[in-house]
């Protein structure tokens, strides 16, 4: 009775938030409301994955130790003598009433965000007879995905932030974030869809890939430096522990499936092997800086003057990348400061954003039949 109770009191809340969007949705003048939510939640996903960020950087994850309430209750107001308790108990651990409310509203946000799409997908099965039945799958699909985050958010809990869990969660969040914004890109209307095929699309789609790969790639190593808490495992830059190829151990690093802070074997895992997961994040920082600059640079060229609206992501795309390099310098040299490491999340969800965005201009043929089209 406790648990439907609980769920009740979830479900409350996540209506309750789910309508101020809403209402604001429903105020707004211009295009239509379907599309206006569907933007609606590609904003809100990107405002939840640079919460969360907030909640591992402020290390509430666990500042309600079960999941989905807290201490079994709804929201930390009815929790608190348990709060103060573990407070009490351990009071430089992970549990205190500040990082319980932090932890707590970022589930509330992530909750609001399902019940949004859950609108979403009644949206899109009422528009079946003009739209088809696509919307309805790619709802279906995003719905899913929001359902498997948050089976992650409860094993990140559960499993006391495992760094695989953790890691998977971000790389998740950034997924259904990229997913939401292609989906709001989409007209959806069946009848503007000769004019669509007729557009001029000068991106490679081929070439895209190679930069959502790279780009992938390094978020993903980003991403395992912080949830290893390995950011000040090399604490000078460019240099590690002033040498340029730092002592590594690759194995012990890269072990996937591990507790946090331990090693495969349940020792203590080494500063080396941090280190090494440091270096490993820089390393590709390298490659990864130099093949989107080349392909923004690319697109930029490519669209030239017929396709303004390109042009601009590109050059959106490279002052992200310098936005990216300056956080990630700064939180070496200025020992992992609270505002750039959130400002490093939102370079990286930024980015996606902004590959996403470009592929509404992307097509299968050749870079060179493309830049043929478009001259």
């Amino acid at each position: 009775m406790a648990n439907v109770i609980l769920y009740l009191e979830l479900g409350a809340i996540a209506i309750i938030f789910a309508g101020l969007p809403l209402t604001f949705v429903l105020t707004r003048r211009g295009y239509g409301f379907f599309e206006r939510l569907n933007w609606v939640l590609v904003f809100m996903t990107f405002d939840l994955i640079i919460f969360g960020a907030f909640t591992r950087l402020t290390d509430s994850g666990l500042g309600c130790p079960d999941w989905p309430g807290c201490y079994g209750t709804s929201n930390p107001w009815h929790a608190i003598g348990d709060i103060q308790l573990a407070q009490s108990a351990l009071p430089t651990g992970p549990v205190t009433v500040m990082k319980a409310w932090i932890e707590m509203i970022h589930r509330y946000l992530a909750m609001t965000l399902g019940a949004l799409i859950l609108v979403q997908l009644g949206i899109a099965w009422s528009k079946v007879r003009t739209l088809g039945m696509t919307p309805v799958f790619a709802s279906l699909g995003l719905l899913l995905l929001v359902l498997i985050q948050g089976a992650f958010g409860a094993w990140t809990v559960t499993l006391k932030l495992q760094p695989i869990i953790v890691t998977t969660h971000l790389m998740l969040a950034l997924t259904l974030l990229g997913s939401l914004t292609a989906y709001a890109q989409q007209s959806w209307q069946g009848k503007t869809s000769t004019v669509l095929q007729l557009r001029i699309k000068p991106l490679s789609a081929k070439f895209l890939f190679v930069g959502f790969l790279t780009l992938g790639m390094q978020i993903f190593l980003g991403a395992w430096v912080s949830t290893n808490y390995a950011v000040l495992a090399c604490p000078d830059f460019p240099t590690c522990l002033g040498t340029f190829w730092p002592e590594t151990q690759w194995q012990e690093g890269f072990t996937f499936w591990r507790k946090l802070g331990l090693d495969a074997h349940g020792d203590f895992i080494s500063p080396v092997a941090l280190q090494t997961i440091h270096w490993a994040h820089r390393l590709f920082a390298v490659v990864a800086f130099f093949t989107l600059t080349i392909f923004a640079v690319s697109v930029s060229k490519i669209a030239r003057a017929t396709q303004p609206q390109l042009k601009g992501l590109a050059k959106l795309l490279l002052g992200l990348l310098l936005l990216q390099v300056t956080t990630g310098i700064s939180n070496v040299v200025f020992q992992w400061p609270l505002g750039a490491a959130l400002l490093h999340t939102a370079g990286s969800a930024a980015l996606v954003f902004c590959l996403v965005r470009m592929s509404y201009w992307a097509s299968w043929k050749s870079p060179l039949q493309l830049r043929w089209q478009s001259s």
